[in-house]
């Protein structure tokens, strides 16, 4: 699949049964849906301001946990004529009901909707993640945020009741203290990583993949235990 259509290749290895291009009802914002072959889980990606469903940070993500048996569903929050007014890549409560539309989406597509759900959210996505976790109730499994800003989540963290991860670089000292407010505020299970050395996006070497390594583990620490799968096999 070429790179112009906004679909990504998947390994021989990793054949999904559904993955390319999809639009999430109601505006029918565009999305990139990938669902590994055997996926045991779903992952919803929160973009950051200025960013989109094609980023290069949050792709790289996607393509790693598509490979440890992850779906993703990357998606533009906003329409290109909402992204035109600057205040929406801030407004939380707005971009979080995107991703709550997202949700209700997948709830709705027969092949998918079982699967347990995760939510990754980056910058000002992480607050959104939040806010939509805390509304969903039991619904999301497993929250992880990459460089975010929880506490732009406000007063929703305390109803947050989804095992949540804030990862966070080590360089990005104001960031830290903001997440460390926001772990204080959280009443879930909870968790503060800081990459030694790593600043806001990450980009250092080892930095990303970290990032990764520790997303992965935390979805599936939380997630696969209630897969479809996982409950088939102990009911055998």
């Amino acid at each position: 699949m070429s790179r112009a259509t906004g679909k990504r290749p998947l390994d021989d290895a990793l054949l999904a049964r559904e993955h390319g291009d999809v639009r999430i009802p109601p505006l029918g914002l565009p999305g990139i849906l990938q669902i590994p072959k055997g996926a045991y889980a779903l992952t919803v990606f929160a973009h950051g301001s200025g960013s989109s469903r094609l980023s290069p940070r949050n792709t790289l993500v996607a393509c790693a946990l598509n490979a440890r048996g992850i779906g993703t569903l990357l998606f533009d929050l906003l329409t290109p004529a909402e992204e035109a007014d600057r205040a929406n890549v801030f407004d939380i409560p707005l971009l979080a009901t995107r991703l709550i539309d997202a949700v209700h989406w997948i709830d709705n597509q027969a092949s998918i909707a079982k699967l347990p759900l995760g939510l990754f959210g980056a910058s000002t996505g992480a607050a959104a993640a939040l806010v939509a976790a805390a509304q969903l109730g039991s619904r999301v499994g497993a929250v992880v945020s990459r460089g975010g800003r929880p506490d732009l989540a406000g007063n929703a963290l305390e109803s947050v009741k989804s095992p949540t991860l804030l990862i966070v670089g080590g360089a990005d000292l104001v960031v830290i203290e903001l997440n460390e407010q926001a772990l204080a505020r959280l009443r879930c299970p909870k968790a503060l990583q800081i990459v030694a050395g790593a600043s806001h996006l990450f980009p250092e070497s080892g930095a990303l993949e970290a990032v990764i390594e520790q997303a992965a583990a935390w979805f599936e620490r939380h997630l696969k235990s209630n897969s479809p799968e996982r409950t088939r096999a102990l009911e055998q």
